[in-house]
């Protein structure tokens, strides 16, 4: 049996992948832990085959003075968390990092793309990678996840905004784009395969086929029994909108430019 612990109880994806282990009884033992306070600093690790850390601050609306926090929770909390794993025996450590490492809001990604995060998220998950890979050894394995939009039942952040979109606009504009996108069955198998193979390294968990954001707007209308008149008409106004500068032309990119992992 493989003994896993999940650090940042309660949290969407930790709970997803407890739950997706927790289908195989006989081969997995999955605890939770809540990273508040201090706590967790009493309990002992020694038992664990894997650490799944999962903790720290996203989806807020990033402000300078906020620089400090997201430093303590999004770098020095895992780093102390990996450290107090490894001198427990752990074996293995898996970190939720971000597609938001590379600082780009628009094209394609692929292996000779170097991280230059631009917000203080993607700056601390950054960070964090860089003094984590520098603890790996053969003893103790690091895998760090850098995964896109996550989406699926009872998801916050990006995915929530186009459900409300898809429940109560009327109309949406019809741009072709393409977005990587990852459902949260695919990343919790993969982090399944993840312990089961005790890899460490780079993963970039995606689905199989790249997302259009009409189309996945237009799909959850139809599973929420809502009407919408999907149309180019307003194409124009978006591609104008787009390239606004400021808060405006980022979140339409955001929504309707397209951003991919390349598929090597």
């Amino acid at each position: 049996m493989i003994h896993v612990l999940i650090t940042g109880a309660g949290s969407y994806i930790g709970t997803s992948v407890e739950q997706w282990l927790n289908q195989w009884p006989n081969d997995y033992q999955v605890d939770t832990i809540d990273m508040i306070g201090d706590s967790w600093k009493k309990k002992s690790f020694s038992d664990y085959d894997t650490v799944f850390h999962v903790a720290g601050i996203v989806h807020k609306k990033e402000k300078p003075e906020m620089y400090e926090l997201y430093q303590k929770i999004n770098k020095a909390l895992p780093i102390e968390v990996a450290k107090k794993a490894k001198n427990a025996g752990v074996k293995q450590f898996i970190f939720m990092s971000s597609m938001s490492v590379y600082g780009i809001i628009s094209g394609s990604i692929n292996k000779e793309t170097k991280p230059n995060p631009n917000t203080l998220y993607g700056k601390s998950k950054w960070d964090a990678e860089k003094i984590l890979n520098g603890m790996e050894t053969e003893e103790f394995r690091i895998a760090v996840l850098r995964p896109p939009m996550i989406y699926g039942d009872g998801c916050k952040g990006n995915y929530q905004t186009l459900v409300k979109i898809a429940q109560k606009s009327p109309v949406f504009p019809e741009i072709k784009n393409r977005r990587s996108m990852c459902h949260i069955n695919i990343l919790c198998e993969g982090v399944k395969e993840l312990i089961d193979q005790k890899e460490s390294g780079l993963f970039f968990p995606q689905n199989e086929e790249y997302v259009c954001t009409f189309e996945m707007v237009r799909e959850i209308a139809k599973q929420k029994g809502h009407q919408i008149w999907i149309t180019p008409l307003l194409n124009p106004f978006v591609r104008i909108g787009c390239k606004v500068p400021g808060a405006l032309g980022k979140t339409l990119n955001k929504a309707f430019g397209s951003l991919v992992y390349a598929r090597d």
